[in-house]
């Protein structure tokens, strides 16, 4: 590369803690972001009212986020008391969220959740309208009062929840599935086997920015999408769980290879062109049209997403 890294143009990308984070550890570790012009620092947070919230105060410039938390602050239905957010758009589709269904050991069918406590993200965007569906399609309906809803905050603290006893039920997705599978926890279904196509994370920027910023956003939709290339070759497995449980210490080998098996899984894993899932975004669309508040008919998916930054990255 022509230049050391620490001397390329800051990247700044907000991310949830989990193994889906995968292509922007590789993309640091093998310096695939370097090698497109930048340096990629990422940043934790832990649930989309934080996330949504310093996104729209612009304290980092990428979300990689669900895509339903874009649509619902573009159209004001956020759970953050900070308005409508017409300049939140995605750029870059990265997987369907690796959503499974998790409950306690007690729970021996999805109808056995009947009366039991939920729990979400937030109430009103991220996964929360998809885990609604899932339990409307197995017989049970949030607004009948079948079950009650809770928020608990990102992946991990419903992980921890869920395993404290304090609910019964929630989303998880790799290495969180895995571990509680693990630790005896029930992982029911897979949400994409229940609702079809979804379009789950994306890399998301605000209009402003990306308009004085576009060339940092192709390097980085580039050096993604390289990462996510070198991920699947086979001969790179065991330098990509290296590098795996080297960003997450604390993740044991044997989660580490149940993650490699299920974020890269040919059908079901990450995306390998970036690209956004315009059957998934539907879904979204459809999903948030139903359970949406105030309910609003959402059927313009070119609202909420730039194409043209994917169709020009390398």
């Amino acid at each position: 590369m022509s230049r050391q890294a620490s001397d390329l143009p800051v990247v700044t990308v907000n991310v949830f803690p989990g193994g889906f984070n995968w292509g922007l550890y590789v993309g640091q570790d093998k310096g695939f972001f370097a090698q497109h012009g930048i340096t990629v620092q990422m940043q934790g947070t832990p649930n989309s009212v934080t996330q949504m919230t310093d996104f729209a105060e612009s304290k980092f410039d990428i979300a990689m986020t669900a895509v339903d938390n874009i649509v619902a602050y573009v159209e004001g239905q956020g759970e953050a008391p900070i308005g409508p957010q017409p300049d939140f758009m995605a750029v870059m589709g990265s997987d369907s969220g690796f959503l499974s269904l998790v409950t306690s050991p007690a729970i021996k069918r999805i109808a056995d959740l009947a009366g039991k406590t939920l729990s979400v993200d937030a109430m009103t965007t991220g996964y929360a309208f998809v885990l609604y569906e899932i339990m409307r399609r197995n017989g049970l309906d949030k607004d009948k009062g079948d079950y009650e809803i809770v928020r608990a905050g990102g992946m991990v603290q419903r992980w921890n929840a869920l395993r404290e006893g304090r609910h019964a039920a929630t989303l998880l997705s790799a290495p969180y599935n895995i571990i509680a599978k693990n630790d005896g926890f029930t992982e029911f279904v897979k949400a994409t086997e229940i609702i079809g196509a979804y379009q789950g994370n994306v890399a998301a920027v605000r209009r402003p920015w990306a308009k004085q910023n576009r060339s940092k956003i192709l390097a980085y939709i580039s050096g993604y999408r390289r990462s996510i290339a070198w991920l699947y070759e086979p001969s790179n497995r065991s330098e990509a769980i290296e590098i795996l449980r080297r960003h997450l210490p604390q993740m044991p080998p044997d989660i580490a290879e149940a993650s490699y098996a299920e974020l890269l899984d040919p059908v079901r894993g990450f995306f390998r062109n970036g690209d956004i899932d315009r059957e998934g975004l539907n879904r979204v669309l459809e999903l948030r049209s139903r359970y949406g508040n105030p309910p609003k008919l959402l059927n313009d998916p070119e609202k909420y997403c730039d194409l043209s930054y994917g169709e020009q990255a390398g």
